[in-house]
């Protein structure tokens, strides 16, 4: 044996050894040292319902549409892209396998595919969990973190995962119990110093650390329990040693029974050693599948073996860019030829013993015959999933609706209002309707642009939730209505007491009420366009201008700009909340019969005045049906395209 062979026996002698080391040496997260008591372990003993996971021949292909011909005549070409190319392989309980490989390899498609969260493309070979495809029902025993940590920077570590667990958790639990369960993870994963800050996000909003962060989305799959847990690169982004507690603590996870398959882009070879089996991708092939601890024997074996001692991880990744072990394999057609040669060997020395591993697999699905019944698809009611919805969006949504620029922003523009009609006199009657489209002008952009971000800046959570069948897409959506309604509703509410009064409005209860249910009424319709616009476009920039336009189109149209409006294009003031808005406030201040002075001692009608007879103070109840029609209308086209989200997830 050469003196590099040897370096190479020693480095995985003592990798091995500070591995299993670090599972008995972990405080933080319930190694060696950490009590567990007899309450706290029943949410991480050993699994109920294993799962065995296999795939066999798994081939994904998506459509690239690629510009083609000249400057000055183009045309797209459609091109066929193989990004899973025929994988295999098995996944027993007990078992934790890591998928390596280079940027684009396929490892987060695959992980997806086998998630049952793969949408669009085209999915060809089998699946199967215990012999059987995926379904709604294995859905309530799965868990997938995600690579992003998508969670509420408002909320607590505790609020964040007792709302997942009061969601998630079945309804056949109580309420305290499922707290009881969100504590004992807490304790589990070692988040207890951290347990009342908030999660924070990005900007100035600190919170907790990247691996308290990491943690707590692990805590929220592991709620419920799961036989079967993905991990998109649980490792991404944090240290070393925080690292190695999160993948000691999945790692006991699988000694419990469970199956646990995770991405990881480049391991520490303490952490290689965890791994009880590896899959090595590279462009959609499978290079290796097998025990992580014969892997180097392997490739060693097919000639290909490190001149140097170094990391595991690191040589594969080598192999995967194509980048063997002598400096001449740098060129782009020796990398190639690598590539080729690697899969080639999988194939010829893998592959039939891999075959032969799942179908003896099949013999025990069929002994066995594991099943996950569950009579219902959703773990909770409709109502629980409202009102707990309700309340977590009411906490995480006060700090924004409420932020002391916005509340700022609402008062200086009330009181430069009210100073500039300052106790405006009767015989100015240009200034007050003025003043009534002001309002109709600025609480018709204020509540739009604030629902216009709401379900773009909400779309991976919701993705993320529904996916993992957490709720109903109408318990969520009503939940957003009614939870919206207060923070909507306080601040233009504040802006009418102060300007109406300061501007000298009519001083009577009965027209002051009218004013503020019109105003606020015509927020609410305003907010449903916006949520309209956000939900179609789900992105905010293209969102915003959309909405400007439609503001902007519906402002001009309103009747006081433009009063002769050219016939072609005065349908746009049917379509003008603005006008409706507009129409019901003068309507809320002046009738037909009353006057004001008009020069001379002489009074004249108010409903003969220039810029109110072209708007008219008529047809006050049909501007209320209108509005309400917007109101509801923008609503339901909101839900529909949240629709989209679902089905879009769902189609293969």
């Amino acid at each position: 044996m050469s003196r590099e062979q040897q370096e190479m026996v020693d480095l995985e002698a003592q990798t091995q050894k500070a591995a299993a080391a670090a599972d008995d040496d972990d405080p933080g997260l319930g190694g060696g040292t950490t009590t567990v008591t007899t309450a706290t372990s029943c949410i991480f003993n050993n699994c109920s319902n294993p799962i065995t996971l296999k795939f066999h021949d798994v081939v994904y292909q998506i459509k690239i549409h690629r510009a083609a011909g000249g400057f000055l005549r183009k045309s797209t070409k459609t091109e066929e892209k193989v990004i899973l190319n025929g994988l295999t392989g098995v996944v027993r309980p007990g078992e934790m396998l890591a998928m390596l490989g280079p940027s684009g390899s396929g490892k987060t498609t695959l992980l997806t595919a086998l998630g049952g969260r793969l949408a669009g493309g085209r999915l060809a070979g089998t699946i199967t969990y215990n012999g059987k495809p995926f379904s709604n029902s294995l859905k309530r025993s799965t868990g997938f973190v995600t690579q992003d940590d998508v969670m509420y920077p408002h909320l607590t570590v505790t609020e964040t995962l007792v709302f997942t667990a009061l969601l998630r958790l079945d309804k056949s639990y109580t309420k305290e119990e499922k707290v009881m369960h969100a504590e004992e993870v807490i304790t589990q994963l070692g988040l207890t110093k951290c347990k009342n800050s908030i999660i924070g996000g990005g900007g100035f909003l600190r919170g907790v650390s990247g691996g308290e962060r990491k943690r707590v989305s692990i805590g929220q799959e592991m709620l419920i329990n799961p036989s079967l847990l993905f991990l998109d690169e649980p490792t991404s982004g944090l240290d070393s040693t925080t690292a190695q507690r999160i993948v000691s603590k999945l790692c006991e996870l699988a000694k419990r029974g469970r199956t646990v398959v995770m991405t990881i882009h480049q391991p520490s070879s303490r952490l290689f050693y965890m791994f009880h089996k590896v899959l090595l991708l590279s462009e959609g092939n499978s290079l290796y599948f097998g025990e992580g601890t014969r892997v180097m024997e392997y490739f060693a074996g097919i000639g290909f073996a490190p001149s140097v001692a170094m990391n595991p991880a690191d040589f594969l990744l080598d192999l995967a860019n194509g980048i063997g072990t002598a400096p001449e394999d740098e060129d782009k057609e020796s990398k190639s030829t690598i590539k080729q040669t690697l899969a080639l060997a999988f194939k010829n020395h893998l592959e039939d013993r891999l075959k032969q591993e799942l179908c003896a697999t099949e013999d025990c699905f069929i002994k066995h015959g594991h099943e996950h019944k569950h009579s219902d698809r959703w773990p909770t009611t409709w109502w629980q999933q409202f009102t707990i919805l309700l309340k977590r969006g009411v906490k995480e949504r006060k700090h924004h609706s409420f932020s002391g620029i916005k509340v700022a922003q609402v008062l200086v523009v009330a009181f430069i209002s009210g100073l500039l009609w300052w106790q405006s006199e009767a015989s100015n009657l240009q200034d007050k309707i003025g003043l009534l489209f002001f309002y109709s002008a600025f609480w018709g952009f204020f509540p739009l642009f604030n629902a216009i971000f709401t379900f773009p800046k909400e779309r991976m959570m919701l993705e993320k939730e529904r996916s993992s069948g957490m709720y109903r897409l109408s318990s969520y959506f009503m939940s957003r209505i009614v939870g919206d309604l207060p923070m909507e509703l306080i601040l233009p509410s504040v802006f009418v007491v102060v300007t109406y009064w300061m501007a000298g409005m009519k001083p009577t209860a009965g027209n002051f009420l009218s004013t503020l249910f019109v105003l606020l009424y015509s927020v609410l319709v305003a907010q449903g366009l916006g949520l309209a616009i956000g939900a179609l476009v789900m992105d905010q920039q293209s969102a915003t201008i959309l909405g400007s336009v439609l503001m902007l189109s519906f402002l001009l149209a309103g009747g006081y700009y433009v009063q002769n409006v050219p016939p072609f294009i005065a349908w746009i003031r049917y379509l003008s909340i603005s006008h409706y808005t507009y129409k019901l406030l003068m309507g809320s201040q002046f009738k037909p019969g009353d006057t004001y002075p008009c020069g001379g001692g002489s009074s004249c009608l108010v409903g003969d005045y220039p810029g109110i007879k072209k708007v008219g103070l008529d047809g006050q109840g049909v501007s209320a049906i209108a509005l309400g029609i917007m109101f509801v209308g923008y609503r339901l086209i909101a839900y529909v395209a949240l629709m989209r989200i679902g089905m879009a997830k769902r189609r293969k």
